[in-house]
């Protein structure tokens, strides 16, 4: 959090050294330059502070705020305020908006550079592209309607950016992902100083891909864009999968490792470790939904039989009552004590807070369950039993590789069937009634898992689709109604208010239950 806003705090000295440059001599710059300096900088420089800036943010908030929705984890409080409960203040929104639009600059400044002549390079320019499609997603998904086209140009004047209608944004996300498909196609490996695939270009085309179709399972509810959507899914999965790479095993995840290699240039400390103390990391109660299926799985995530020196994989020491978690949502003055809980790096056992694999973008297991379900809905040839068995053994080999050889392997076929997850054709495609059982809901309990730690994945598909089924505890705010969206910052509205105006008009009052375009009927 601290370099974020660090970084804010030089932008805006940045902006306000440039009003005082041009109000001094003509020669000021000629005078000032440093000789030994770089006056421009290149591409290369630029993707590695970035995407770890933006991937300290997503982690941070993935913890206090996706988890906490999403019955992850739960806070022992009766104070008021508490996300968990749906009490979301107004105050959440602003931090992960300075994050990513900070970064965007130059995600952004990165296309610029590799477009020049002098510099032409279509790896970068590829690359910015799907990085930038990351960004904006993330932003359209948890805001609604943003500035897009016009955002990041205050050094050009535009102070004012309008906000763009996410339908809108959704079709310039889809025109990006192509031409980054395109250019990297082309395009040859770059420097290793990057921090995601060490300057793998084909490993960044398969993630590209993959988050396209993310995007256009999110777009396909809307019945304006659906025909094409669907259309779009089939091509890149049936009709010419050699023209879309996508990522297929855990070699291909998109992450940055956290005290690991990989970049050559850089070793960097997880969020976990510099954001959270390890006090507080260990006081973070896990909750009864998370837990409790998985315990009851037998799941080798929490099986300390197969975990790291007798502790479970994830790093989860017992409570009063055992492998127990927290029900959400509880009433306060209900007495709940603190019961299982992730351990901390101080307690010198294994945990998340210091796993260097935690820094997850997106992973194989959940292209996977987003195949699964094109298949399930008859929109792809493929098994979707076939696709939900390898997102099973996906995601669990992400954190324990060496257990199955995948979804035919002997072990992982005697795991799903004791556990009783074993695929269903008989039941109905989707009932999100409570207690209702569904192909969509075995989709997506196991892709809620797979999900564990990408920044709001959860929370998003869990507006999209009602699934997985979550308790509604009695303690709720909001009357028991999942927030929808973050509000805007506080500061948008007093710094673009002719175009803040124009976009609640649009969107729809700005509060947390004011659906955006994807979820709209």
């Amino acid at each position: 959090m601290k370099k974020i806003k660090n970084t804010i705090v030089y932008t805006l000295l940045t902006v306000l050294g440039l009003s005082t440059t041009l109000s001094c001599k003509k020669d000021f710059i000629d005078v000032n330059i440093d000789p030994i300096g770089e006056r421009e900088v290149e591409a290369r420089r630029l993707l590695q502070p970035a995407l770890v800036n933006i991937l300290y943010a997503n982690m941070l908030r993935n913890w206090n705020f996706n988890n906490q929705l999403m019955q992850v984890s739960v806070e022992i409080s009766d104070a008021e305020g508490k996300v968990f409960r749906y009490d979301v203040r107004r105050t959440w929104a602003d931090y992960t908006w300075n994050a990513w639009y900070t970064n965007m600059t130059d995600l952004k400044d990165i296309y610029t550079i590799a477009s020049k002549p002098e510099s032409l390079n279509k790896s970068y320019q590829g690359i910015s592209l799907i990085s930038q499609t990351w960004v904006s997603s993330l932003l359209t998904d948890t805001y609604g309607d943003i500035p897009y086209s016009e955002a990041n140009m205050g050094r050009d004047g535009l102070m004012q950016p309008k906000f763009d209608k996410q339908k809108d944004i959704y079709e310039d996300m889809f025109k990006k992902l192509e031409e980054a498909n395109e250019l990297l196609k082309e395009g040859t490996a770059i420097d290793a100083s990057d921090p995601v695939y060490k300057g793998d270009i084909s490993k960044w085309r398969r993630f590209g891909n993959s988050l396209y179709l993310r995007l256009l399972l999110r777009a396909s509810g809307k019945i304006e864009v659906a025909g094409t959507v669907k259309a779009k899914i089939k091509e890149m999965v049936d009709t010419n999968p050699a023209e879309y790479p996508i990522i297929e095993n855990n070699t291909q995840t998109a992450k940055i490792l956290w005290n690991g290699t990989n970049s050559s240039s850089a070793v960097y400390s997880s969020p976990y470790m510099i954001g959270i103390r390890a006090v507080d990391f260990r006081n973070m109660p896990i909750c009864d939904f998370f837990l409790g299926k998985l315990v009851s799985w037998e799941d080798p995530r929490v099986n300390p039989a197969l975990g790291t020196g007798g502790v479970p994989r994830f790093g989860i020491d017992k409570g009063v009552d055992g492998y127990v978690g927290v029900p959400s949502g509880f009433l306060p003055g209900s007495g709940v004590v603190i019961q299982a809980h992730f351990n901390s790096d101080a307690e010198n056992k294994f945990t998340l807070q210091t796993d260097p694999n935690t820094g997850i973008i997106m992973n194989s297991a959940e292209v996977s369950f987003i195949l699964a379900e094109a298949a399930a809905k008859g929109w792809i040839a493929g098994s979707a039993e076939s696709y939900y068995n390898k997102g099973i053994a996906d995601a669990i080999t992400y954190w324990m590789p060496t257990l199955y050889t995948g979804p035919s392997d002997a072990k992982f076929i005697t795991y799903i069937t004791e556990a009783n997850l074993k695929w269903n054709p008989a039941l109905p495609l989707d009932d999100s009634s409570i207690g209702g059982n569904s192909k969509m809901e075995m989709i997506h309990i196991q892709k809620y898992y797979a999900m564990f730690l990408v920044d709001f994945q959860q929370w998003f598909e869990y507006r999209r689709t009602g699934h997985p089924i979550l308790p509604k505890g009695p303690g709720l705010a909001n009357g028991g109604v999942m927030p929808a969206r973050l509000n805007y910052p506080l500061v948008t509205q007093s710094t673009n208010p002719t175009n803040y105006k124009n976009a609640v008009a649009a969107q729809g009052s700005d509060d947390i239950n004011t659906l955006v375009w994807w979820q709209k009927p």
